[in-house]
């Protein structure tokens, strides 16, 4: 009776930085990028001799990684002790592991304990896996002479096994690191596992979700706990508060979020060891989650697309800590650049939010104007207008790209007063290139920005076009599009799939 949840990697298209404060927005869209966990019994059956046992076996395997940890969980203190490889240990899975197990203890009555409580002496054999997208593999493409195309990428096996980046030149002997693209392996991973974990335990049921029962209708409350407990799990494991946008994204999919006050998790943060964990998470589920999430998703006949420039990844804490350091010393500036960029936010949010309306309205003209855009640069875009219906179209394109430039100008004017790399010379030049190709809507820099990666969104067929010139220009258009799912719950092992996601993508497209 294995249970299979999968959670999606995001990409944050607005309020890179203002999403840290309330009541900043962030648009972030959801993507076909997905994190799994699988988690089943460990034994067939539990042992006669169990009911005196004060421990139950945890094993955690990661195929890509081609690691296994196995942990003893003390069913009394609720914690997880490795007994075996505590060389990779990794801190979101175990947190992960505790909350979901605490919060089944929370929530449930003395019945329920005790099937918890078997539940448990069978063990957890936990396994998890990330869709390729999540890492880099522009190395390998480029070390087996392939071309830097989606196709090549493409032609990699689904699950692969992920390379670590090479050690510094100083020979410094630092941990590798796994080169990662940018779209929230953490948070994603984080989400899968306690939602697995909390469908397995019986804590929700995440088989009756339907597409809207994500967005706030009747049946939100087991997704709420889901979010939650992956919150808290991610959250303690970073060390830090952090906005809590990739977590909300991988659990209810696409949307605007306004995030929740840091004070909801103080309890987790100053728990004593002395502290029962269920009490913990009790208060955290109680807690008042003040954050705001509404549906969004990009208008119809658009496409996001990501690029992956080769320049390796950026660190965003120490990107986020200079920015802060910024708004200290010089709160009479920063304040007035956050004011324009939360206002070019609003504009862009604007902006797609009238198109999705104007495609309801009247979809022919919509998708008319969409496609003969598609096949022009921007400038050329009010040659399409011959009536009022069309010109009311157009002007929301311009609209939506005045904004992103205006998004653009000024998180390249904070990156220079806070003396980072926002947005780079080099992604500014390939963004500007971007930007003047046929039937390209937006480009910009994803979240904190720096050498991570870029995005596009385009207008009807035309992605095929920029990847091709992407690749010319040396970057590699990665296989990831928005899907503005959240967490769901999988029928089976994804590694069983015949046809992997990534070729039905290319066919697609």
């Amino acid at each position: 009776m294995a249970v299979v949840a999968s959670a999606p990697g995001k990409v944050l298209m607005t309020g890179g930085y203002l999403v840290l404060e309330r009541p900043n927005a962030g648009i972030v869209l959801s993507t076909n990028a997905r994190f799994y966990a699988i988690v089943k019994p460990l034994y067939e059956e539990i042992k006669p001799e169990s009911w005196a046992w004060a421990w139950a076996d945890v094993k955690l395997t990661s195929p890509q990684m081609a690691r296994e940890t196995m942990y003893k969980l003390s069913l009394k203190h609720l914690k997880l002790q490795a007994v075996s490889s505590s060389e990779s240990r990794n801190p979101f899975v175990e947190h992960a592991v505790e909350y979901a197990i605490a919060a089944a203890h929370a929530t449930f009555d003395k019945d329920k304990t005790d099937i918890l409580q078997k539940l448990l002496l069978r063990g957890l054999d936990i396994t998890i896996l990330g869709c390729n997208e999540f890492y880099s593999y522009r190395n390998q493409i480029e070390a087996h002479g392939l071309p830097l195309t989606p196709e090549s990428l493409a032609s990699l096996p689904p699950f692969t096994s992920i390379t670590f980046n090479a050690e510094d030149s100083i020979g410094e002997n630092r941990k590798p690191e796994v080169a990662k693209t940018g779209l929230g392996s953490s948070a994603a991973m984080t989400t899968a596992v306690v939602a697995a974990l909390l469908h397995y335990l019986g804590v929700v049921n995440l088989s009756s979700l339907t597409e809207d029962q994500s967005h706030g209708r009747k049946d939100a409350s087991n997704l709420d706990i889901v979010h939650v407990i992956a919150q808290t799990a991610h959250c303690i494991a970073q060390g830090k508060v952090g906005s809590g946008f990739d977590v909300s994204s991988a659990v209810y999919g696409s949307q605007r979020y306004v995030r929740f006050s840091p004070e909801v998790l103080s309890s987790a943060q100053n728990a004593g060891m002395a502290t029962p964990l269920t009490e913990v998470i009790d208060d955290i589920l109680k807690a008042k989650w003040d954050h705001e999430r509404t549906k969004f998703s990009l208008p119809p006949l658009m496409a996001l697309l990501l690029g992956e420039p080769g320049s390796g990844g950026s660190s965003t804490p120490s990107m986020v800590g200079a920015v802060k350091r910024w708004q200290k010393s010089d709160p009479q500036s920063s304040l007035e650049t956050w004011r324009k960029l939360s206002e070019g936010n609003s504009a862009l949010e604007m902006h797609l939010n009238t198109l999705c309306k104007l495609a309801e309205r009247n979809y022919n003209v919509y998708e008319c104007v969409i496609n003969a855009c598609s096949l022009l640069t921007a400038e050329k875009w009010p040659e399409r207008a011959n009536e009022p219906s069309q010109a009311e179209i157009v002007k929301e394109l311009l609209g939506a790209r005045e904004a992103m430039l205006g998004i653009r100008y000024y998180m390249r004017k904070m990156g220079e007063a806070a003396g980072i790399p926002i947005e780079p010379e080099s992604q500014t030049h390939l963004l500007d290139t971007t930007m003047s190709m046929e039937g390209v809507l937006l480009a910009g820099v994803p979240g904190a920005g720096g050498f991570d990666a870029v995005f596009a969104v385009t207008l009807g067929a035309s992605s095929k076009n920029v990847t091709k010139a992407w690749s010319s220009l040396n970057v590699l258009a990665m296989l990831v599009t928005e899907d503005p799912r959240g967490v769901s719950l999988e029928d089976n092992d994804p590694r069983a799939k015949e046809i992997t996601a990534a070729v039905s993508a290319i066919q697609l497209q």
